[in-house]
């Protein structure tokens, strides 16, 4: 579905991370930035404060990558889910809202960390890609491993082991799903799917009280 355009000859665009879910930044596109946007897969938007296209990090780093643009029910506004390896905000932040809990922001910079790792790069220098490219029975005995000691630090009770176990646990976890190609967001969308599903669940049974 085309835009439509305000008679200013603009659209809003919420920007979303594709792989955390969290909203990133709101900013607006005339046609020429969602033609460029569709033609070079980075999103551009229109300044109205400089009156100019607008190229998302060409000069910040903030690049964002687009997975898919979709438009509202109405078509008077978009949705750019998209890539943020380095993050949306000019201050530095994850999201221009705030970073919407450490765990979104630092999940999303991970994991897109980790694929550039994988991606490329001397191998030499990266434990992610060294450890992707011996194979996937050696994360996941990497991953049995960390588990192993999650439970002994949680046991223990002090939070600095427990949190830094988790990540090392958390860390390996991602690096099987990067792996064997399944996405933050498809792991989300499952989330999401369970607990719909148990919404639906509570409401039955509120009612059956009834």
């Amino acid at each position: 579905m085309e835009p439509r355009f305000d008679s200013a000859g603009l659209v809003p665009v919420v920007v979303q991370d594709v792989d955390t879910g969290a909203v990133l930044m709101l900013a607006y596109a005339n046609a020429e930035a969602v033609a460029r946007t569709r033609e070079t897969g980075r999103a551009h938007f229109f300044s109205r404060s400089r009156q100019e296209i607008w190229d998302k990090g060409r000069t910040s780093g903030q690049v964002l990558v687009i997975v898919e643009i979709a438009a509202d029910c109405d078509a008077d506004a978009l949705l750019y889910k998209v890539r943020a390896p380095n993050g949306a905000c000019h201050t530095g932040a994850y999201s221009c809202f705030g970073d919407d809990g450490p765990a979104a922001g630092e999940f999303g910079r991970l994991w897109e960390t980790m694929r550039g790792r994988i991606a490329g790069g001397d191998a030499s220098r990266s434990y992610t890609r060294r450890l992707h490219e011996s194979g996937l029975d050696r994360v996941l005995r990497k991953i049995a491993e960390e588990a192993g000691e999650v439970i002994i630090a949680c046991k223990g009770g002090e939070v600095s082991e427990i949190s830094g176990e988790a990540s090392d646990l958390i860390f390996h976890l991602l690096l099987a799903l990067q792996s064997t190609g399944v996405e933050l967001a498809d792991v989300a969308e499952e989330l999401k799917r369970r607990a719909q599903k148990g919404a639906v669940v509570q409401a039955a049974d509120s009612g059956a009280k009834d």
